[in-house]
């Protein structure tokens, strides 16, 4: 089955702060690898609808919406919080982005592709339900998840995160609800100094040390969030799809390696293939992931290209 790219032009348009990591060259760093791996043309290439209003308010409150769309300037930048800034088109790539992760839900469980990755921004792991911050401003793999969750009435969904920051958004939206399965590995102690501790069996929060090479990784990993994904199953899997701990990210002290994110989706990818071994309720339809982090330009697109290659099986 051929896997989807997804994305839409807005996400070039939310501006930032001169100087700023998480620039709209980010979109095209991305694009320029895979047309220089000759992968482009191996993927369905589609673009995102907008999300609805009802989708955003499965996980964020309807003040939070109105706050981003009250702030929104007409011209120019504003600092909206915490390292959150709007511009005349942020609401509007804000909304693609999410639409994206929810048309990757869509498409997979129709059956039309098994694999996608939404090249978007923002990112969105660090919104929480009433805040954003960290750069994101609506929360796009919750409201993925959710939407799942609401409309194709799945039991068990599971969200992976390999950002280096964690997925403090994430976890604060799916707290209380187990039905999701969160994996959230991150360089700790660090940005956003979330209280990792006394959390619920299903998140799986996975600290590493700044000293963290490739070898740790795995090994976190592999003790941490395959035994917990084989015993829940998912019908579907969500990635926040984050490159900033690549070893020459500035955002983090982290190393890994190109090789580090295609081990980590195939992982993922055969354990959603070995599943349709399974009954059909313990199947996994597929796997979408959205973009979060990644501000090396270079290393991001080789990264995403790794990870998107594992996941369309290239």
């Amino acid at each position: 089955m051929i896997a989807t790219l997804i994305s839409h032009p807005s996400c070039h348009q939310h501006h930032m702060p001169a100087g700023h990591p998480e620039r709209p060259e980010r979109i095209d760093a991305i694009n320029n690898q895979l047309m220089a791996n000759g992968i482009d043309g191996l993927l369905y290439q589609r673009e995102a609808p907008a999300a609805t209003d009802e989708q955003l308010l499965r996980v964020h409150s309807l003040e939070h919406l109105h706050a981003i769309t009250r702030a929104t300037p007409s011209e120019g930048i504003y600092f909206f919080a915490d390292d959150v800034y709007l511009s005349p088109h942020t609401l509007r790539a804000a909304r693609h982005a999410a639409g994206a992760a929810v048309m990757g839900v869509d498409m997979v469980m129709r059956g039309e592709t098994d694999a996608v990755f939404c090249n978007v921004r923002p990112p969105g792991h660090h919104a929480e339900r009433a805040r954003a911050m960290g750069f994101c401003i609506f929360n796009n793999v919750a409201i993925a998840a959710a939407h799942a969750l609401a409309i194709y009435g799945l039991e068990r969904v599971a969200i992976v995160d390999f950002d280096v920051h964690h997925g403090n958004g994430t976890q604060d939206i799916f707290l209380n609800d187990p039905r999701v399965l969160f994996c959230s590995s991150f360089q700790h102690p660090f940005y956003p100094n979330t209280n990792i501790d006394d959390v619920p069996a299903h998140i799986i929060n996975t600290p590493l040390p700044a000293t963290c090479r490739s070898e740790g990784f795995r090994a976190a990993i592999s003790e941490h969030w395959f035994p917990a994904l084989e015993k829940f199953k998912p019908q579907l899997i969500l990635i926040s799809a984050g490159f900033d701990a690549y070893i020459d990210d500035d955002m983090s002290s982290i190393s890994l390696v190109e090789q580090d994110y295609f081990w980590i989706t195939q992982k993922l990818r055969i354990l959603m293939d070995e599943s349709k071994q399974l009954a059909a309720e313990q199947q996994c339809k597929g796997i979408v992931s959205t973009l979060e982090g990644g501000y090396d330009l270079l290393g991001l697109g080789r990264c995403a290209v790794a990870h998107i290659k594992a996941l369309a099986k290239l």
